[in-house]
């Protein structure tokens, strides 16, 4: 797998990778992450691919992340509670 782009933002570290015919773009905030895989087939090349992470997609990972946290809180918690 290798780094062929990174896309700026203020709050996520997004990578665009090629690997195994696939572009990957990986979204990482803190411990978590997300990876959307897109088969090379399926786009021209690499700035189609970077034309998927606009500011409205962006905002979703954004909430899925938020999600994720809360998902992971609840659940750490739940088991840490039972545990003792």
């Amino acid at each position: 797998m290798r780094v062929v782009a990174e896309i700026p933002h203020e709050v996520m570290k997004i990578t665009v990778f090629k690997w195994n015919e696939k572009y990957l773009i990986k979204f990482e905030v803190g411990t978590f992450e997300q990876t959307y895989k897109i088969g090379q087939l399926e786009s021209v090349g690499l700035s189609e691919v970077k034309s998927i992470v606009t500011p409205a997609f962006c905002t979703q990972v954004l909430k899925r992340f938020i999600e994720m946290r809360t998902d992971f809180s609840e659940a750490s918690q739940t088991y840490l509670n039972t545990s003792k």
